[in-house]
């Protein structure tokens, strides 16, 4: 993989609730390196919900541009864009979205599967993740037999089987305990970190702690950025 670079200039985002136009990102200007493990810091309603999606191909902007590693994904074909999400991009949720009839290596095996990959191929990989993890010795345990914040992390494990540029982290600490959060902060960070300038994550939290674990504070207030400074872990 190349470094990546991600870079957003004047994005502009509106919904209309009824007649009345509500502006959710209002003339973004952000710029996102490998290498970075980046909180986006809001109340519910500023934008980051919304950031995330621009950021994941997931909607695209009424103006603005959007350019991934020089590509400007907000012109992308309904079909480039989902192949664009596939192989770029890795998605953790607050709700962990497993498949609760699949294994623990199934679930992370399942985009690999999708894509054409061999059985073989594709456990051996979610395998290897599951270890990096810590899970590999829960592999054939299914959700309902797991833990909150195992599931959290077979969650992660499943949004890397594709070896994504960027991971996108949505309230990833929503439902965890104090202890069991910093383990998936930790994992976070480090997948950050571990592949140079190839990769970063970036994670919505409403949770100011969770934030201080992270390289870079992005604030948000009513759809703009309000302040970007290094956290505690930088400075």
């Amino acid at each position: 993989m190349a470094a990546l670079s991600l870079n957003l200039t004047g994005v502009v985002k509106e919904y209309h609730t009824g007649d009345q136009p509500v502006r959710a990102l209002d003339g973004v200007d952000l710029t996102i390196s490998g290498g970075q493990f980046v909180s986006l810091v809001a109340p519910s309603g500023a934008g980051k919900s919304t950031l995330l999606h621009m950021l994941g191909a997931l909607d695209v902007p009424d103006s603005g541009t959007i350019e991934f590693n020089g590509v400007d994904i907000t012109h992308l074909t309904d079909n480039e864009q989902s192949d664009f999400r596939r192989h770029e991009v890795g998605f953790v949720f607050q709700f962990f979205n497993l498949l609760p009839t699949m294994s623990a290596w199934e679930n992370v095996a399942v985009p690999r599967l999708l894509d054409g990959t061999p059985m073989s191929k594709a456990k051996s990989d979610a395998m290897r993740l599951l270890d990096m993890v810590g899970l590999a010795h829960r592999s054939e345990h299914r959700p309902a037999q797991l833990s909150g914040g195992q599931i959290q992390r077979i969650a992660i494990a499943r949004a890397l089987i594709m070896d994504p540029a960027l991971l996108i982290a949505d309230e990833p600490t929503g439902n965890l305990d104090s202890k069991t959060s910093h383990t998936v902060l930790d994992i976070l960070a480090d997948i950050a970190h571990a592949a140079g300038d190839q990769r970063a994550v970036v994670m919505a939290t409403h949770d100011l702690d969770a934030a201080r674990s992270t390289d870079r504070i992005v604030s948000m207030q009513d759809g703009r950025i309000d302040t970007d400074v290094l956290s505690g872990s930088q400075s």
